[in-house]
């Protein structure tokens, strides 16, 4: 019999229900017979809860999504920094551990000089690609002298120029303008090395035809000048070019001194002494150049 289609009245048909729902209620507190109904009706009420939270659901997804993102940005950024600082730490150290080793390099060449010696760092170049000079950051404050040898760990870079307070000028012995007094290593045969006004290239002057002079030989200083320290490396021949023709032989060497990477360097200590004029030099020094020899110079 179905009490809702004969009565029209919607009062009625409310308080049915609200009877109905109380004797449920009272059945459901007092025993467990309804168990099994509210079981089977979950079936029905699950997908009206699933929908009823699901927008709430979509909006926390959502709005986890925007902050994991934010939160992934964030943290690309902090590890971006920290990758650059890694980096130029890295490149730091690597700095650090090239000039270590330079200045290994330079105590185990101090150790094989009889004088002493005076580190010192290069703190400038000549500008003037005719020129071939460097300034380091040592000057008479510390005992530098003009006509002072300096050295690297590799050989001869040049001597002293000028002195300032702090600093001074170094001429190389790739200048144009620098000669020195050198002997073949293995036969010991003795020439004069000039500059070239090329970094890394220095020449033989006046070196006979027949002088037994190889590609390969190394060129060491002779000491004969009082200037540099007698067999020290100066150069390495790299070409040697007869002619018969000319009364002397083309004898082109490189520098064993690392010129263009050096970044510390020896002045080896001894007794001042300053350059003497052109008036009292004499001819047979070879540090001194004739200006014929020499070449032009700005």
């Amino acid at each position: 019999m179905n009490l809702f289609s004969e009565t029209p009245n919607p009062g009625y048909r409310l308080l049915v229900a609200l009877v109905i729902g109380m004797a449920l209620m009272l059945l459901d507190q007092r025993s467990d017979r309804v168990d099994a109904v509210r079981h089977s009706i979950g079936y029905l009420t699950a997908p009206v809860h699933y929908l009823a939270h699901m927008p709430g659901a979509i909006g926390n997804w959502l709005s986890g999504q925007a902050r994991s993102r934010g939160d992934l940005m964030d943290d690309n950024e902090r590890l971006t920094r920290q990758l650059l600082i890694l980096q130029q730490r890295v490149q730091r150290l690597a700095v650090l551990e090239a000039e270590n080793t330079r200045l290994r390099e330079l105590l185990n060449s101090s150790a094989q000089l009889d004088s002493g010696v005076l580190a010192a760092e290069i703190i400038g170049i000549e500008p003037d690609p005719s020129r071939q000079e460097l300034v380091i950051n040592k000057g008479s404050h510390d005992g530098v002298y003009r006509t002072q040898a300096v050295l690297d760990a590799s050989g001869l870079l040049g001597q002293v120029v000028e002195v300032g307070p702090f600093t001074a000028r170094v001429l190389l012995i790739t200048d144009a303008s620098h000669a020195l007094s050198v002997q073949v290593n293995r036969n010991g045969v003795r020439a004069i090395l000039a500059g070239s006004g090329q970094p890394g290239r220095v020449r033989l002057l006046f070196v006979p035809d027949t002088a037994d002079i190889q590609e390969g030989d190394l060129l060491v200083s002779t000491g004969l000048d009082q200037r540099f320290p007698r067999g020290y490396p100066v150069a390495q021949v790299e070409r040697v070019e007869h002619d018969r023709s000319a009364s002397f032989a083309t004898v082109e060497a490189r520098p064993t001194a690392r010129i263009d990477r050096a970044s510390h360097v020896l002045l080896v200590e001894g007794p001042p002494r300053d350059v003497p004029t052109p008036a009292e030099s004499s001819p047979d020094d070879p540090t001194i150049m004739a200006e014929g020899q020499s070449g032009e110079r700005p």
